[in-house]
């Protein structure tokens, strides 16, 4: 199996890294990444760009467009994917997963760790699928509202049930039906990403948070709240808080949440918004309480006692990445074939041990039990049926929604 290398990073450092990259973020360092300008997905690749290059930003998806299957063949298939989001043994060298996938099907695996930004991406496939090309892939790992994008263009295909029955059968009922892939024809998840309410219980110093709305109007947290760079995260938080669907909301409900969390900032409430650096103000007690994602918190709480987490009686948000075949690639099936293994338990347990993200495969919690107890019956790993009816997703924009909504968002960060 062909692999790229990446240095090694400790868990922390990476899911820091893939969140924060996940939204269009840029890196200053491994290590410490920049916070970034929340209209960022404008600037690049972005709806703006769809239309300057004559490609339409929005329409009715017209469906994938095939090539000839080259899988019976070309016993092989090519997956790109993000950093550090796959299984590795102790030696820093080796997937376990993809090679147990390689022995038992005969299919080479050329895995490679070359998205870095969903953007950035975008803007790399983007001259070939808008040109009718094969990319050189055949599966790619995209961010919910990106992925939504490729198939309102109509840039990826249509999968085949007949080879795909465990990620049919196994696929968690939380995820089965997104507005953007009803009944998922185009898509199957990677992995989930929650966003919940993170606290410092040093910090805190007994101040009882159970809400956004603590965060928002407790004046004992003056100065030491975070919200998130990511519009959807924030904003979708801020209407679950106000009784408002993120999956269902008005543009006057958007600009109500805008409202409510500019009056937070106005008088000083919320200390900053940020990407993942966050994580390092809530461990130093800068940040008392804050929007946080839940991969993040995994690792906090393993390296702090005092880090913990809560899911308000409003609920959370869940967002996704994705696992999708683009158009003209020459190994559907084969594709096909390895998307179908991570939704079989075992596969799906041994990933789930490693990147401590929402596992999206019903059933893999006995298989888990057997490798990490802990991750097993963490709720921010397997959720458990109440916490599974608390998630909630953000709708799909339009694009004219998409770039209105994000220019009010930046000009109320600061961005």
């Amino acid at each position: 199996m062909e692999q790229y290398e990446p240095d090694r990073l400790s868990p922390a450092q990476v899911a820091a890294m893939r969140r924060s990259f996940r939204n269009g973020r840029a890196a200053l360092t491994r290590r410490s990444l920049l916070r970034a300008s929340a209209g960022g997905a404008l600037a690049v690749g972005g709806m703006g760009a769809l239309s300057a290059c004559g490609i339409p930003a929005a329409g009715k998806t017209q469906g994938g467009v095939s090539a000839d299957d080259h899988s019976a063949k070309e016993k092989s298939v090519n997956f790109s994917n993000w950093t550090e989001y796959m299984d590795v043994d102790d030696s820093g060298k080796h997937h376990p997963t993809l090679e147990a996938f390689t022995k038992r099907t005969g299919i080479k695996v050329k895995y490679t760790e070359d998205i870095n930004d969903n953007n950035e991406f975008f803007g790399k496939i983007k001259p070939q699928l808008a040109a009718g090309q094969d990319t050189g892939r055949d599966i790619i790992v995209l961010t919910d509202w990106l992925a939504a994008r490729l198939i309102r263009l109509g840039w990826v295909q249509k999968l085949d049930p007949s080879n795909l029955p465990h990620a049919y059968a196994n696929l968690s009922a939380q995820f089965r039906d997104p507005d953007w892939d009803p009944g998922r024809a185009y898509s199957y998840v990677w992995q989930g990403i929650s966003t919940v309410i993170a606290y410092n219980k040093k910090a805190l110093n007994g101040v009882e948070v159970k809400s956004v709305s603590d965060l928002l109007d407790n004046p004992k947290l003056k100065g030491r709240v975070g919200f998130l760079s990511e519009m959807r995260d924030s904003i979708g938080m801020t209407l679950l808080d106000m009784g408002k669907d993120p999956a269902n909301f008005t543009a006057d409900d958007y600009d109500a949440a805008i409202a409510r969390i500019q009056k937070a900032v106005d008088k000083g409430q919320i200390r900053r918004f940020t990407g993942n650096d966050y994580t390092s103000d809530l461990t130093s007690g800068d940040f008392a309480a804050c929007i946080a994602w839940a991969g993040d918190v995994v690792q906090l709480k393993a390296d702090s006692p005092d880090i913990d987490f809560l899911i308000p009686d409003s609920g959370y948000m869940t967002s996704t990445d994705n696992l999708l075949v683009p158009n003209k690639a020459r190994h559907k099936t084969n594709a096909e074939r390895l998307i179908d293994y991570y939704y079989e338990p075992k596969p799906a347990a041994e990933l789930a041990a490693y990147i401590n993200y929402v596992c999206p495969v019903d059933g893999v919690k006995p298989e888990l039990e057997k490798i990490d107890a802990d991750a097993a019956n963490n709720p921010l790993i397997i959720p458990d049926k109440a916490m599974a009816e608390k998630s909630h997703a953000f709708r799909s924009l339009s694009s004219k929604e998409e770039t209105e909504f994000e220019e009010k968002f930046a000009k109320l960060t600061g961005a």
